[in-house]
């Protein structure tokens, strides 16, 4: 399904997919179908038949089917299936971070579907007065039929970011300050790896002024110089990650011991390669390592 292409150059979830296009009743479809927010895949491909009834996925096992645009010249649907659905043809519901190496255009594609259905679970009722939402027709939107409120889908926006410090104390070959990057160690990773600093915007602030909050909060430093790098969609559930560069300004680290546990400055050579490129958190080391 992928086009071949260079690997360094960005695949754009608009190369072959139009968003929110009008149902043109195609013969055969593309089917996203989540069991328990994995995603079906067939022969390492989204299904795409008819009507679910050919994968003998009956009407009473699905509890959302939503139209998602077009994909390929194909109406695409996102369907959530019911949680007592009993997986009789033993069918291989894929998590979406393994999705992205089987072929990341449809790990986009998937991260858009399920942050659909997500969006339809938490929003059928309306959040000022309770009452019972339904569909707008012409916008992907829940409308509250009592006091016209209305919900459109929503993204939460959050930073990552390289802080970069020149360091006069640690000189190279050429006797030059070193460059390193600072990386914490977070309590809530499940791996003992250490990352980069991120955190989720406040309402009011701008990207620059969360890029100094957070970094303050997290490692006590002061950081100045604040660019943006690049941004991506990750949909673990809903957010909008906004890579940056900075650089030291001033400060000791210290850390909080909850949310960081370690902080250090780490020079190119002593931080490991990410496992997968699937987040921007690799794009901001590889930027490091090759331009700093």
């Amino acid at each position: 399904m992928r086009n071949e292409r260079n690997l360094k150059e960005s695949i754009s979830i608009y190369d072959n997919y139009e968003i929110d296009s009008p149902i043109k009743n195609t013969e055969d479809k593309y089917y996203f179908i989540f069991y328990e927010r994995k995603l079906l895949l067939i022969d390492n491909k989204i299904p795409l038949i008819k009507d679910l009834s050919e994968i003998n996925i009956p009407k009473e096992d699905i509890k959302n089917n939503i139209h998602l645009g077009e994909f390929y010249s194909k109406d695409a649907y996102t369907v959530e299936l019911a949680e007592d659905y009993e997986n009789k043809q033993d069918y291989d519901f894929i998590d979406l971070y393994e999705v992205f190496d089987i072929d990341e255009e449809t790990y986009l594609i998937a991260g858009r579907a399920i942050q659909i259905i997500d969006w339809e679970n938490n929003h059928q009722f309306c959040g000022r007065c309770g009452a019972k939402t339904v569909t707008s027709d012409i916008e992907r939107a829940k409308v509250c039929p009592e006091c016209g409120f209305t919900s459109f889908t929503r993204i939460c926006p959050a930073i990552i970011t390289t802080i970069i410090k020149k360091d006069t104390e640690d000189l190279d070959a050429e006797g030059k300050p070193t460059n390193k990057v600072l990386m914490a160690k977070h309590s809530y990773h499940q791996t003992i790896r250490y990352s980069l600093i991120a955190g989720f915007l406040e309402a009011g602030e701008s990207i620059e002024e969360a890029v100094k909050r957070e970094i303050k909060e997290e490692v006590g430093i002061e950081v100045e110089d604040i660019e943006y790098f690049g941004s991506q969609s990750w949909p673990f559930p809903n957010s909008l990650m906004i890579g940056c560069i900075c650089k030291y300004k001033s400060g000791e680290i210290n850390v909080d011991g909850n949310e960081i546990l370690d902080a250090k400055w780490f020079k190119k050579e002593e931080i490991e390669n990410p496992p997968s490129d699937i987040s921007i958190f690799s794009k901001l080391i590889k930027n490091f390592k090759e331009n700093y």
